[in-house]
């Protein structure tokens, strides 16, 4: 397991203190671009002066990454890292394909205009950034999306159980994605919302399971 005594600059120049909400996708984004390799030990002091906040707030941004597995805690401690091998990974994606098909059919079933609206500016946000080539911020809002497409299924033990997959299946992408790699999940999103918005469940889940089957093809898991 990996110490990090030094932690990379995650507050920038002239910044005031943070609040947990805005902490968690700059700490997100660090893990995923491996600015903080796979196993790194993360210290509560440590990331309190780099974010420079109390040992409380990180506290609270590493309760909602280890409700979502991205990072592991045992009592008395150091927070560290996950590293999910190739196996964990094939176990993660399998869980996570049950769980969407699922919860796909139902967002058809329900979505409400106001929820379509709030999916189409997500999809957007990762569009921007995925043109931009900033890579991992697009990872972390593409899984968003499939957690706020949980949401509009109104399924609460599904989209919880989905919030601890979404988010190790990014640090999953970020991990074992082949360089070579040119898919752009946010225009399968799009379609995605599309057939949501008609009502189209068979449609929905069509484009979910060709989705899906793109995230898992652009892996190494050899």
């Amino acid at each position: 397991m990996n110490a990090a005594p030094h932690l990379p600059a995650l507050l920038a120049a002239g910044e005031t203190r943070l609040s947990a909400e805005q902490i968690y996708p700059r700490l997100f984004d660090a893990i995923l671009e491996q600015r903080l390799p796979p196993g790194s030990l993360l210290p509560e002091q440590a990331l309190g002066q780099a974010f420079g906040v109390s040992r409380t707030v990180i506290r609270r941004v590493l309760g909602r990454l280890c409700d979502q597995q991205v990072v592991v805690q045992r009592p008395s401690h150091t927070a560290h890292l996950a590293a999910p091998d190739p196996e964990q990974a094939r176990q993660v994606l399998s869980a996570r394909r049950l769980a969407e098909t699922t919860l796909i059919t139902l967002a058809a079933q329900r979505a409400r205009p106001a929820q379509i609206r709030q999916l189409r500016q997500l999809v957007e946000r990762e569009r921007q950034h995925h043109e931009s080539g900033e890579r991992c911020a697009a990872i972390r809002l593409g899984g968003e999306f499939h957690l706020k497409l949980a949401q509009v299924a109104a399924n609460a033990p599904l989209a919880r159980f989905l919030n601890g997959l979404v988010p190790m299946t990014s640090l999953i992408i970020a991990r074992y994605e082949s360089p070579c790699c040119e898919h752009c999940a946010w225009e399968e999103h799009a379609a995605i919302i599309d057939a949501v918005e008609q009502g189209d469940a068979e449609a929905a889940l069509g484009l979910m399971h060709t989705h899906l089957d793109r995230l898992e093809d652009k892996l190494d898991l050899a």
